[in-house]
């Protein structure tokens, strides 16, 4: 049977509004070998937020350290906030077997990518542009103003949805976690993510092949 001593770093992204939020929640509810990552910020906390559940809530200059040290995987600076993967917690999920989660935006999926090129991309969409502003209305969170922002900004990051090894369409959020729970699955029997089971397979053919001899 093969083994899997290492999981699988999988990178989430999709326009706001496209339900990544709601999708993660439901496969962490069905299956207990993920793990979602908890990304690292210089923003305030929002009422409810709770440092290390939501955010790693940091300054300025302990979020620049990490930067200079190497110890985040990935980030960004948005409306003047960093945001960012941080590496130790990741590469200790990933030892131990777990299957890591990241939620990220475009720029970031693209730095994990070049870091971890065996990490598996996924984007998330709604059905169509309408649908998508549809659900933003819907929300009822943000002025006409804001929505318009986001359409804006999903338009600029439709652009780069072909980059993606995965494109997932939201119609029903549990169909579409069950579709996501299925790509990670097979994901982990691509050779990339079995270096350690093909290493040892090849060793043990080539002793056997040389005590035939």
């Amino acid at each position: 049977m093969m083994k899997h001593s290492k999981g699988i770093l999988v990178v989430v992204s999709g326009f706001a509004g496209a339900g990544k939020g709601t999708i993660m929640r439901q496969l962490l509810e069905n299956y207990d070998n993920y793990a979602l990552s908890v990304s690292m910020t210089t923003r305030q906390p929002r009422q409810g937020e709770r440092d290390g559940v939501e955010y790693f809530f940091s300054s300025r200059e302990d979020f620049e350290k990490k930067i200079a040290e190497d110890g985040l995987i990935e980030y960004a600076e948005y409306c003047g906030n960093y945001y960012g993967t941080p590496r130790h917690y990741v590469e200790q999920q990933l030892l131990s077997g777990r299957d890591v989660i990241l939620e990220i935006e475009i720029q970031g999926a693209f730095q994990v990518k070049k870091k971890f090129p065996e990490a598996v991309l996924v984007f998330v969409t709604p059905p169509g542009a309408a649908e998508l502003k549809r659900r933003l209305v819907g929300r009822g969170t943000e002025t006409m103003e804001v929505i318009d922002r986001r359409m804006r900004r999903a338009a600029e990051e439709a652009e780069h949805m072909g980059d993606y090894d995965y494109l997932v369409v939201n119609d029903d959020f549990r169909t579409c976690a069950e579709e996501i729970h299925r790509i990670i699955q097979a994901s982990r029997r691509k050779p990339g993510c079995n270096e350690e089971f093909i290493e040892e397979i090849k060793a043990e053919l080539k002793a056997l092949s040389k005590g035939d001899n």
